[in-house]
């Protein structure tokens, strides 16, 4: 009997989602698959370049495998431009439905279903958390990929919980990982008082780079994921990604048993983090409110 194949497709590297590979790989184990005995995970990633990524998928298909694991947005839309037929399961995307991947989430309808990280308020809270870092918070940064989708949704949420909070956001287009610098200087140079760094591929892999920018620039920066607050960040409160690919590991167990994604509903996310990093903050001068530190899920001195 042939062994089942998943191939994860990612744009960045596998070094930089470890954790959400890892927990991935876990989420298999829990249902009684061992790698390399009854399951076979065929890795492809293109380290950023992601004009490398329809020849990646195209690998995959070539390779016959049984489904394809997305690990983010635009390695989705790789995919399905790649097969129609060939299960796709979401690792994460931010607006499903808005991106053209599933036709509702109840009723995926294609061969794409999975996990979104679709929660609207989420933006309004991270907003609400910067407010309460900086009492006089008027001016935020807003640093994205025109070019990721889901970008024009999250800013248009951001904008609805800005107005709310009396804040200015400026959106500082960052499609390559040179922009960086010149995105972080345009903060600085008019007047923000914080910077958000959200959700792109560009941003991935070079994440001590972008932290170090933020300390250099002096300004408090809140970011999409917590992997960058491990890497040196200040702050983020983000659904919690390894949770989201642990359970990606059921949609794999339900398509080799015979269930197609068409049917399968798309999951929301259950579990979120909220991290400060005391040394960041040491770093720019800025002290934290005990009441924020109160409420952290972890804390990093």
């Amino acid at each position: 009997m042939q062994i089942p194949r998943i191939g994860f497709l990612i744009v960045s590297t596998p070094t930089a989602i470890a954790d959400r590979l890892e927990a991935f790989r876990q989420g298999l184990r829990e249902l009684g698959y061992v790698e390399g005995k009854n399951v076979i995970i065929e890795q492809r990633w293109a380290a950023g370049q992601i004009e490398r990524m329809p020849e990646l998928a195209t690998e995959l298909m070539r390779l016959k495998v049984d489904m394809i694991l997305s690990a983010g947005p635009q390695a989705t839309r790789v995919a399905k431009q790649t097969t129609s037929t060939t299960p796709i399961i979401m690792g994460f995307d931010n607006d499903p439905v808005g991106n053209g991947f599933v036709a509702s989430l109840a009723r995926p309808g294609g061969n794409i279903t999975g996990l979104s990280t679709l929660a609207p308020e989420i933006s309004g809270k991270q907003l609400e958390l910067l407010s309460e870092l900086i009492p006089q918070l008027s001016r935020v940064a807003v640093l994205g990929s025109s070019t990721q989708p889901g970008t024009a949704q999250t800013f248009k949420e951001l904008e609805l919980a800005a107005k709310n909070l009396t804040i200015k956001l400026q959106f500082l287009d960052v499609v390559q990982t040179k922009d960086m610098e010149t995105a972080f200087g345009a903060a600085a140079t008019r007047r923000a008082d914080a910077v958000m760094v959200l959700n792109s591929p560009v941003f991935n892999s070079p994440r001590t780079q972008i932290t170090g920018l933020a300390a250099k620039s002096h300004l408090p920066a809140f970011y999409w994921a917590t992997e960058f607050v491990e890497a040196g960040g200040l702050m983020t409160y983000s659904v919690n990604f390894a949770d989201l690919f642990r359970r990606a590991a059921t949609y794999v167990d339900k398509i080799l048993k015979g269930r197609k994604p068409a049917d399968l509903p798309v999951e929301q996310p259950k579990k979120f983090d909220f991290i400060i990093n005391l040394k960041a903050a040491k770093q720019i001068g800025l002290t934290i409110p005990p009441s924020m530190l109160a409420k952290a899920d972890k804390v990093i001195r």
